[in-house]
């Protein structure tokens, strides 16, 4: 039962990322993440041909083994949470336009603060 669980969250968590890699309000990467760890525990076929993947496989390998972020995936997220609080506040009234804001300051400040490969 727990294995499919994992299974079923690391397929969810690959879905988003695909869709994260057209809309910008959705990151990629750490989704990716959430998938490789769930698939660990699950399905390790999975898990390889995740971690062998051209494009995001060597930021799982380096986050795994280092917790490292690169430089050009902190400064995506940052241009991903600029367009997400543009959007808010075009969409949204105040106060509530303020809450993606809040989120982009804590969760940049956490990825600023990752080492760098």
């Amino acid at each position: 039962m727990k294995r499919q669980l994992y299974l079923s969250a690391g397929l969810l968590a690959v879905a988003l990322g695909t869709i994260g890699i057209f809309l910008p309000l959705l990151p990629t990467v750490p989704f990716m993440i959430l998938a490789a760890f769930c698939f660990a525990r699950s399905s390790p076929a999975l898990e390889a041909r995740l971690m062998a993947h051209p494009r995001f496989g060597h930021h799982l390998v380096a986050w795994r083994e280092k917790g490292v972020i690169s430089r050009r995936a902190k400064w995506s997220a940052t241009m991903a949470f600029g367009v997400s609080i543009a959007i808010s506040f075009a969409a949204m009234a105040m106060p509530l336009s303020l809450i993606p804001l809040g989120v982009a300051v804590i969760c940049l400040s956490w990825i600023w603060r990752k080492p760098e490969n």
